[in-house]
Order: C-alpha cells, then structure tokens, then sequence
C-alpha cells in the first residue's frame, strides 16, 4: 500500500498485459522505436545518417533514463523534447539526426496507434472467449425448457440455451464491428508539421517518391499496410472515436447479458459462480450477491460514458490541429481499453461457470405452464367441434380467477376450473396430457444448433497472435 491514489482499473480490474502495454516503459520504448525507423528508412533512401549512427541507436531502446527525461522535461516544458534529449544523451552519436523532418506527433500519434491495435487484437481474443463459453453452454442447455419473459412478466416458454444465443448475437456483432475497426486502422506515418510534408520535400530534394517510399517502409517496420490519405498535424481524430464507440459496443452487450444473470439469480434459476469460501454479505453470512455481474454493470457504465469523450474530442478539433485534445486522451483511451478488459475478463469468469438449477427451472415453467397451454387446449377442443369464441372466453375467466388464487397464495388450479366447464369438453387429465414443456419451446433446439454451428469457425483458432502479446 502507498500513499499515493492509484486507479482501480490498474490495481483491481485490467489484466497484466493490458496495462504493461500502456506502460511508460512500451510507450517510450515505442517512441524511440520510431525514431529509429525513421533514421533508418531516411539512411536508407539517401540523406547522410550512418550504419553506426542507427546501430547505437538501436543499442539504447530500452535503457530510458527517465530521470533525465523528467529533468529535460521541466527546463523545456515539452515531453518529446525531453525524451529526444535523453535518447541523444544514450545515442551521442546519432543525437544530431534524431527526429530528423518530423514533428511530435509522429511519435506520440504513431505510437498510439500502434498500442491500440495491439490491445483491440488482445481484447478480440477475449471477446472470443466468451463467445465460446456461451457456445458451449447454449448446446449444453439448448433443448431445457425455461419460463420466457417479456416486460418481465411471464411469457412463452424459450429453452436456457436459447437465450444464450441471444447474448451471444449481440457479441458476434462486437466482433465485426472491432474487425471493421481493426480493418480501417491506418498509420500516419512522417507528415510533418501540418501534414503537407514539406519539411521532407526539402530534405529529399522535391523526390517525392522517396517520401512515399519512407513512409510506406515506417509503416511497414510496424505492421501497417497504409497510411492515412491525408491528415493535418495528428491522425484523425475521428479514428479514437470509432475505438471507444467499439469499446461501447462490448459494454453494452456484457451489461446486457449481466443483468439478465442478475435477475434470474434473483429467481435462483441461474447463478454466477460462487467459490466455496466465498462471503456474500459481511452481515448476512446466507447472502450469494451476483457480484460478478454487478462489477460488470458498473464497469460498463464507466466505459460507455467514457466513450463520450471521443466524439467531443473529434468534433472539436480545429483545422490542422489543437492541443486540447492531448490530456482528455491521456486519459479516456487507456481507461476505455482497461475498463473493456477487466469487463471481458469477468464475462469470461461468468459465463465460463455459469450455474444452472434445472429444478427450480422446471417449477416456474410448471407453475405457468397451464397457462402457456391455453392455445393448444383451446385448438384441441375446436377440433372435437367446440365454439372457438366461447372457449376464449372461458379460457380467459377461469385464467383471471386461477390468477387470482394464485396472487393470495394458492395453488395454480386453471386445469381443473377448466374441466368444471362443460362447454370446454376437455377432462382435467387429458388437458394434463399435454403439458409437456417441450411442445412449447418451438424450433429454441434447432435455432441453437443452426446459430452455434454458424459462428464455431470463428471460434476454432482462439489463441493470442505474437503481434497482439509482444509489447
């Protein structure tokens, strides 16, 4: 314990991987990576940078000295400045190319764009995981009958498998939106100032070929296929606000799924996982909060009012740049992907040992089903050549009274008001005859299959690619 605040989402919440990635350590590494691509690529192309001069660069990625840096930092007021210096203090020789044509945002926007394909790479394998925990679950459940809700009242009956799919749906469309995501994440290479380029144009003599070839070999040192079109001082904005909107996108959806956990833990016919020394409640020691689902809830609510912050930042920047944009950054980005983190790794945790008490299904499905009948007992007795209008009626008024019975406490006894009803023509065993849950459940175990069988390909080869682990 210190004495200083530290966030939860680092201390509680986001894995290990995802806050090393946002590190100083792999931002700073990342910086003078850049750095030295760009010496790199321009030697390369003909401007007098030397072998040995990249080569002692290379040798000083990692040993930062960040005193150094800090100390820089206060006299000039500039972080990038602060850190060319220490680089140029560890690299004497290279110190005089350094950062040669560019301007900061080559690698503070360069870096950041690589950092936050790597953690939407690292979140897609998390989204993953919990696509294939519910994939498993709904075969495992998907012919088990379960009381259908609809306003939370009582409704139709579904099967448990059948309404994992429903969560499972809204995840696989997080996933194609984080692919579109993925797909349309450029780089922005060495624009210069303004993004016109034209501190190159006078370093490459007008060839503007080889400013092309520069960028698309930066670009290519760090995995990116393209460049932005175009672009003024910073990459588009507009680009962060599609991130966080993603990010959203997976709260919403394990919001969704968690409340849905809650209140049928609430009806104890699901429940979250609940370890053996687990304490529910410092008062009440009989407590089994679902409090999994509930971080889930709170987390979620976080990161979609975080993801506001992206939209104002994109809708206020103006012409080529402004710095406003810089500290919400700071600060909404990182937090947007460790809050996406930590609410996948409790979605995992949830839906990887979800609990289900098929006893206390089969009571509420029992107790409402009689209920849910009343159209196939209405069309059986149609058939035996009852009126079609007076056996609603009847069906509705014994429905009433049964309710009613049933609000004051008494058994469910629609059945036997029913076959008190001459009219109707159906005995009390003969409509029992056909309570069977599973006429009710319609195509719910064809559904599961179909949709499980669809989305396993996705799912066959989860596994966390170099590029995504490697910080």
């Amino acid at each position: 314990m210190t004495n200083r605040y530290e966030s939860p989402l680092i201390s509680r919440y986001a894995s290990s991987y995802m806050t090393s990635l946002f590190s100083p350590d792999t931002r700073f590494r990342t910086w003078r990576k850049l750095w030295v691509s760009l010496a790199r690529a321009e030697k390369e192309l003909g401007l007098p940078i030397t072998d040995g001069q990249i080569s002692e660069m290379e040798a000083h990625i990692d040993d930062i000295d960040y005193a150094c840096a800090e100390a820089r930092e206060k006299e000039v007021r500039h972080d990038v400045m602060a850190h060319i210096y220490a680089f140029g203090k560890a690299a004497p020789s290279a110190a005089g190319i350094l950062h040669l044509g560019a301007t900061s945002c080559y690698v503070t926007d360069n870096a950041d764009l690589i950092l936050y394909r790597k953690a939407l790479v690292y979140l897609r394998g998390e989204l993953l995981k919990v696509i294939a925990n519910l994939a498993d679950f709904a075969e495992a459940h998907k012919a088990l009958p379960t009381l259908g809700y609809t306003h939370y009242q009582p409704a139709q009956l579904v099967t448990v498998g059948k309404r994992a799919t429903l969560w499972m749906q809204d995840f696989m469309s997080d996933l194609t939106e984080l692919d579109f995501v993925l797909d349309n994440l450029f780089f922005l290479g060495c624009r210069g100032t303004t993004g016109t380029e034209a501190s190159f144009l006078e370093l490459f003599e007008g060839d503007r070929m080889k400013i092309d070839e520069m960028n698309r070999r930066i670009a290519a040192d760090f995995g990116f296929d393209r460049c932005y079109d175009v672009c003024g001082q910073t990459y588009p904005r507009k680009t962060d606000s599609r991130i966080l909107n993603c990010l959203s996108s997976l709260a919403q959806s394990c919001c969704r799924m968690a409340n849905d956990i809650r209140l049928l833990q609430h009806d104890r016919q699901l429940e979250e996982p609940f370890e053996e020394n687990q304490i529910g409640s410092s008062a009440m020691a009989y407590k089994r909060n679902p409090m999994r689902c509930e971080r889930i809830c709170s987390l979620s609510r976080y990161l979609m009012a975080d993801a506001a912050n992206a939209p104002m930042t994109a809708s206020l920047q103006w012409l080529e740049r402004t710095l406003d944009d810089s500290a919400n950054r700071r600060l909404s980005m990182p937090e947007g992907f460790f809050c996406a983190d930590a609410i996948l790794r409790l979605a995992q945790n949830v839906t990887g040992g979800l609990r289900v008490n098929e006893k206390v299904i089969d009571k509420a499905v029992r107790e409402y089903l009689p209920f849910i009948a009343t159209e196939n007992l209405l069309m059986e007795a149609v058939k035996r050549g009852k009126d079609r209008q007076k056996l609603h009626e009847i069906i509705r008024r014994a429905s009433m009274e049964a309710t009613e019975k049933m609000k004051n406490g008494g058994a469910c006894d629609l059945l036997s008001r029913l076959a008190a009803e001459k009219e109707f023509g159906l005995s009390e065993s003969e409509m029992e005859a056909l309570l069977d849950p599973s006429l009710y459940t319609g195509r719910c175990e064809e559904q599961v299959e179909n949709y499980v069988r669809k989305i396993r390909p996705y799912l066959a080869g989860i596994r966390r690619e170099n590029a995504a682990i490697e910080l």
